[in-house]
């Protein structure tokens, strides 16, 4: 599973409540990366950040002279950097594919998610995103039902993407039902059990299912 370290000099500015952070430090774990984490609060940014990354955000990596501030780019960066094991497809198609779940993910789970989270939102709106993500996770059970990982015989960064949203799911306040549910939480056996997710948890993830 790629966990053990590989030389590296790299520095990465991690928040370690957001899932964004976490999906790069499950990469970083299935890699086996030799990287120094940052545990950075977003209210308390290390003043060379602004530097590094002209929106001042996390996640940001750090490799030497090379600065990475958009979690997808930095994904696909140690993926390609640290080809072994792949995280997405060997044939075009098929690696189009995945970033389009990718995509998908971004648009379709991830801006309920972070409304969820920011809670700067009116109720209703954090009510209604809340609905339509347990819902469209519901939706998607029977296909996830038909590999062990997400349309894929093998892990890949789609899993990176999906398995810190589905971690994070009783923070978010969403249950899902035994019955339908069965196969998302097999799937998130899968995931959760596996070395290098255990390894990407912070103690703020960790505290998130005690």
């Amino acid at each position: 599973m790629g966990v053990e370290a590989k030389h590296s000099s790299m520095i990465f500015y991690s928040d370690g409540n957001d899932h964004y952070s976490q999906r790069v430090r499950l990469v970083l774990a299935e890699k086996g990366v030799a990287v120094e984490i940052l545990d950075v609060e977003p209210g308390n940014m290390p003043e060379d950040l602004a530097d590094l990354n002209p929106y001042n955000s996390l996640p940001t990596l750090v490799d030497r002279d090379l600065a990475l501030y958009e979690s997808r780019v930095i994904m696909e960066y140690l993926d390609e950097r640290f080809p072994h094991p792949p995280l997405l497809p060997v044939y075009p198609v098929a690696r189009a594919q995945s970033r389009l779940f990718m995509y998908r993910i971004q648009r379709d789970w991830c801006g309920y998610v972070d409304t969820i989270v920011a809670g700067r939102s009116k109720d209703t709106v954090i009510d209604r995103s809340r609905k339509e993500l347990r819902e469209s996770l519901i939706a998607i059970a029977p296909i996830l039902a038909e590999k062990p990982f997400f349309m894929n015989e093998e892990f890949t960064l789609v899993d990176c993407c999906v398995g810190p949203i589905l971690w994070r799911l009783p923070e978010l306040g969403i249950e899902l039902p035994p019955k339908h549910g069965k196969p998302i939480h097999n799937y998130m056996d899968n995931l959760f059990n596996r070395e290098s997710f255990q390894a990407s948890l912070s103690e703020a993830e960790l505290d998130m299912r005690d």
